[in-house]
């Protein structure tokens, strides 16, 4: 496996991580935000209201994006058999 290779397939493999993991960080990120102006609105302060709504949204969007992502996983996969193939 020459450099050139190795290089091509950890950059393809850290932008691969990056638009898998962006939609549930996002996600996270806006009901955290939701949850504080709600918290910050009602002078309501439990702890289960900030983790339990982030835990479910998350979980949602990880279900329906499920196949998204393994389509997309399944994908990079193939390219670093072809690239592999291709070297032989």
């Amino acid at each position: 496996m020459t450099l050139e290779v190795f290089i091509d397939i950890m950059k393809d493999g850290i932008q691969m991580l990056l638009m898998l993991i962006t939609p549930p960080l996002l996600i996270s990120l806006v009901v955290g935000i939701l949850i504080s102006i709600f918290e910050a609105a009602t002078q309501i302060h439990e702890q289960t209201l900030t983790f339990a709504p982030r835990i479910i949204a998350v979980f949602l969007t990880l279900l329906f994006l499920f196949g998204w992502m393994t389509e997309n996983m399944i994908q990079y996969i193939t390219d670093i058999v072809e690239k592999y193939m291709s070297m032989i």
